[in-house]
């Protein structure tokens, strides 16, 4: 590796965060400047909100109309009508009840939430991040761990190599003392025999956590220090739950914040002082975000092994601010998945995933095998990213849908001989609204629940979170059981990544051509329909209009992307209905 081309390498990073900061700050300025009453109507903010109760941290308030776009996990500014002002607090959103809000405090004074209980405004807010990633390339760029080993890696020229008799070793342990199949076995003994760097590609279902929970194990059993870490919270978390399921002597623990640990069933301390585990000389496993070394919670701490849960949704500055903490990296991701995502800037800009970039580099070892998707379900993803290797497991191929006794008038499209449908609704015009799609996603779910589907065996993939919000606001109208709307999960593509469901719904949204073209590299985009249609077990059910796909675009780029979809229709049984009314 040259010095030219590694600083070149930096240079572009560096450019590209300060872009990213800058576009984001930006877009975010200019939304806040728009009069109230137009972010209410845009879903950009929520007016009229009254506080209900503040304690430990924790902020409850109600509103009488919620009409946003904003989900579980996003971060929010509280204020009395100027989101810039000094005195605002600063959120993030724990749960969306609709006329019900749960927050948790970041930062801010909460005295005037005592004085003032009424006339609350929330609007969108973010987090400067760009001096965690500048501070990384520094290290990076001057340490001995970064110039000889993650930069030539990044640049093709250092190459893993696998100690044979700890391979074999580890192939042995796994066959007599584990139920892997021979995909993940090869995937857990590459990683933990390689001396510098594994990838392990994981399509949907195939238990990419489970194999990481098992080279974890076996290289903290063998005395190293591992980190898990990823792009969220919820990733980490769940891989930290399967390692606990997996063994119980090995210590293990997360460190970061309290809010985003509901969900942990391992222990969990703030800052890494806390957890007792620098008494230990033996191995131990610990959770956190790369972000997370670049502060007191766990800066200075040095680990053996590194690995990187969804990695193909890691950036290059977030992955090299991971690398810094040891010297053997572990990488699982799946680049037919969602790649790396921008709040606000295009997508084109950003560079490639840290898993895109290194599986051009070096090896990657595919798992094979679904344990989620039946045989109908398994055939379009094999066949359109995975060059038919993807196969569902025996237990997995021949299950379907199961249906009570119940009639209903929906049973034609439910019907378990047909995994795969498409509800062609004939409708045109509509961009990231459209209410017949919403109405009939709800007629459907209910129906699905006539047949004793439980609540949370459903879920909804929607592209837009407009969209979801429609859905949300229905379900909670219209299910026969107040609370059964709460169990069933309506949100987009990226929320939905790494979940499953019995039945999977994925409402298109779209109808209006001439706008599909305009965001055809985000509605279209091949990695996206990949990671929607993959969620359901036994049902998928697509609800959308057959305008979209019947005149294809000329420019070649579009043409693929509409193809691809037609290609996934033409894989589903169709059944049209004119005007979303059965007849």
């Amino acid at each position: 590796m040259t010095m030219s081309s590694a600083a070149e390498l930096l240079h572009r990073l560096r450019s590209y965060v300060q872009r990213e900061a800058q576009a984001q700050a930006d877009a975010l300025s200019k939304q806040w400047a728009y009069p109230l009453a137009e972010r209410v109507a845009h879903g950009w903010a929520i007016e009229g909100l009254e506080v209900e109760s503040f304690q430990n941290d924790i902020l409850r308030m109600r509103c009488t109309t919620n009409d946003s776009r904003f989900r579980e996990g996003d971060l929010m500014v509280i204020h009395r009508g100027n989101p810039a002002d000094p005195n605002a607090l600063h959120l993030e959103l724990q749960y969306d009840g609709e006329d019900e809000l749960e927050f948790s405090l970041i930062r801010g004074n909460p005295y005037e939430l005592s004085q003032h209980t009424k006339g609350w405004i929330a609007d969108q807010d973010w987090f400067d991040s760009s001096t965690f990633y500048k501070n990384a390339l520094d290290q990076v760029a001057d340490s001995l761990r970064g110039r000889s080993r993650i930069l030539p890696l990044l640049m093709g020229d250092l190459q893993p190599k696998i100690d044979f008799a700890r391979y074999e070793r580890a192939i042995d342990d796994l066959i007599r003392n584990t139920r892997l199949d021979e995909s993940q076995i090869q995937a857990v003994a590459l990683a933990y025999a390689t001396d510098l760097l594994h990838l392990i590609q994981g399509p949907p279902g195939t238990g990419k956590t489970w194999v990481l929970a098992h080279i974890a194990v076996m290289l903290a059993k063998e005395g190293q220090r591992v980190l898990i870490t990823g792009l969220t919270h919820r990733a980490i978390n769940n891989a930290l739950n399967k390692i606990a399921q997996l063994e119980s002597e090995v210590p293990v623990c997360k460190i970061g914040p309290t809010r985003n640990a509901s969900d942990l069933k391992t222990n969990h301390f703030e800052y890494f002082s806390e957890s007792g585990f620098e008494d230990i000389h033996n191995g131990y496993i610990i959770g956190a975000t790369p972000f997370a070394l670049q502060t007191k919670r766990l800066s200075g701490v040095e680990f053996d092994t590194v690995i990187f849960d969804e990695a193909s949704q890691v950036t290059l500055p977030l992955g090299i601010m991971g690398m810094l903490a040891g010297n053997k990296y572990i990488l699982i991701g799946d680049q037919q998945q969602l790649p790396p995502v921008s709040i606000f800037s295009q997508p084109e800009s950003a560079p490639p995933s840290i898993f895109t970039l290194l599986s051009q580099q070096t090896s990657s070892t595919l798992l094979n095998t679904t344990y989620r998707l039946n045989d109908v379900l398994t055939e379009w993803p094999s066949a359109t990213f995975y060059d038919g290797e993807l196969q569902p497991s025996p237990e997995a191929a021949p299950r379907r849908l199961v249906l009570s006794s119940a009639r209903t008038p929906w049973d034609f499209i439910l019907d378990p001989s047909r995994p795969a449908v498409f509800l062609d609704l004939q409708h045109r015009n509509t961009t990231v609204r459209s209410y017949v799609e919403a109405e009939k996603v709800v007629e459907l779910i209910a129906a699905l629940l006539e047949h004793r589907i439980p609540p949370h065996e459903i879920g909804v993939v929607v592209p837009y979170r407009a969209q979801s919000r429609l859905i949300r606001s229905l379900l909670r109208r219209n299910l026969p059981v107040s609370d059964w709307w709460k169990e069933i999960v309506a949100d987009t593509v990226e929320r939905m990544q790494g979940q499953e469901r019995e039945v999977v719904l994925v409402s298109l949204t779209t109808a209006n051509v001439n706008f599909a073209v305009q965001v055809a590299d985000f509605l279209l985009q091949p990695q996206r329909l990949n990671v929607a249609v993959t969620r359901p077990r036994t049902k998928l059910i697509l609800l959308g209009s057959q305008s979209l796909i019947k005149s294809i675009p000329p420019d070649e780029k579009l043409a693929a992307s509409f193809n691809l979809l037609r290609s996934l229709l033409d894989h589903c049984d169709w059944f049209s209905l004119p005007n979303g009314c059965l007849t």
